[in-house]
């Protein structure tokens, strides 16, 4: 294989997923792409596709992400390329919280897996699958930079009005508690391509994004800033999502302490793992529950009007915030894919000047734009690409 300089493996550990790509900067190539899907449910599938080739599969449980993660080293060895023949500039990885302690990518050390780790506290479900990655990454690759880039500091631009909590100030102070937001390196990504489709400069355009997948969040952006995000402390609060309830009433745990007896740690596991459409439909992928309502479930169908119902509520308050809205950004897994979603979650906001064409949005690949020709407000479909995101932003601290 001809010898790459600037080739960065990404590992982008989600709370039931990990997606990784080995990536060559220069041409943008993807040399190798890979998808563990249903880490911890007992189904697990791994996908590796290198270019030219049949792709490599597997099926088997993966109870934990750092099998998840052996699993895939073990795909490049068994399928291709060989990382060992490959001069790694970097591996890059996303990690979900900085709090307001990183705000910037960072190289990896044992002081900065310390601090992660101590982040976990506001991120239970992805920090610590996030450290799995770095630590399996640094014991594979010994010598080779490992950067973290994380979800939360796009989010660092959020006026003091939106990111305060009115909660008591030593809260605020001592413990943190506030609104930090995810999603970041997503939005970061799609926000750039959603002004280039408009062909309007990123500074003169007002956004929300919509990313959508097992977890989700709406984000309003203006002039390429972030004002407002559905995500708050944790990746809890906001829409709702695949196993997580977004907002609910906050004197909810203690009200299940009350009447049921249940722990605090017990409602939050809950909130995060058990609500959300896996709670309201018995299946936290979309496409089972869009299988179910088709087959007349009403659990799934009211599951559907739930989802939608929050997207649209959140477009609504952040069209407020923003003032001005020129485009709506639909991305990630179910925003990309989903066209009955779509349609759905922007029904009714027709005298916004918000509204989704049929066929257009039917049809397509890559960024397009699904409103109707003149809608005041572009819909639109642009799918992310966090792991070029993160490449370019590790090649970037390390001067490349």
């Amino acid at each position: 294989m001809e010898t790459v300089d600037n080739c960065v493996l990404v590992l982008n550990t989600g709370s039931s997923s990990i997606k990784y790509e080995l990536i060559d900067t220069e041409s943008g190539g993807r040399l190798a792409v890979g998808l563990i899907e249903r880490i911890g449910d007992g189904r697990g599938a791994l996908t590796h596709t290198v270019a030219g080739a049949e792709p490599y599969e597997l099926r088997r449980a993966f109870p934990d992400h750092e099998s998840g993660l052996r699993a895939a080293l073990d795909a490049f060895a068994q399928a291709g390329p060989d990382l060992g023949r490959i001069p790694l500039r970097a591996v890059g990885h996303r990690v979900v919280h900085g709090a307001d302690r990183f705000t910037e990518p960072v190289l990896v050390d044992d002081d900065v897996i310390a601090a992660i780790e101590e982040l976990a506290k506001f991120a239970p479900l992805h920090n610590p699958a996030n450290l799995d990655g770095i630590r399996v990454a640094r014991a594979a690759f010994p010598g080779v930079p490992q950067v973290a880039v994380f979800d939360t500091a796009f989010h660092r631009t959020l006026p003091p009005h939106a990111y305060t909590y009115a909660v008591p100030r030593a809260w605020t102070e001592e413990l943190g508690v506030r609104r930090y937001g995810f999603h970041g390196t997503s939005c970061a990504y799609v926000s750039r391509l959603a002004a280039e489709l408009l062909d309007r400069p990123l500074e003169e355009t007002n956004m929300i994004v919509l990313h959508l997948g097992n977890g989700a969040s709406a984000t309003a952006i203006s002039g390429g800033r972030s004002v407002d995000t559905s995500m708050g402390l944790t990746p809890l609060e906001g829409l709702v999502m695949g196993t997580r309830s977004g907002d609910v009433d906050p004197s909810l745990p203690s009200f299940l302490y009350g009447t049921a007896g249940l722990g605090v740690a017990e409602s939050h596991e809950a909130l995060m793992r058990a609500g959300g459409m896996l709670a309201l439909a018995g299946a936290s992928d979309m496409r089972e529950v869009w299988a179910k309502a088709d087959a007349g479930d009403e659990d799934a169908r009211l599951a559907l009007d739930v989802y939608c119902h929050r997207i649209r509520k959140y477009v609504g308050a952040y069209y407020a915030v923003l003032g001005r809205l020129d485009a709506v950004v639909f991305t990630a897994g179910v925003g990309e894919h989903d066209a009955r979603t779509r349609a759905r979650s922007m029904s009714g906001l027709e005298r916004l000047g918000i509204a989704v064409d049929p066929a257009r949005n039917q049809g397509g690949e890559g960024a397009r734009i699904i409103s109707p020709p003149g809608s005041d407000v572009a819909v639109t479909v642009v799918p992310t690409d966090e792991e070029w995101e993160i490449a370019s932003l590790a090649l970037r601290l390390l001067g490349g």
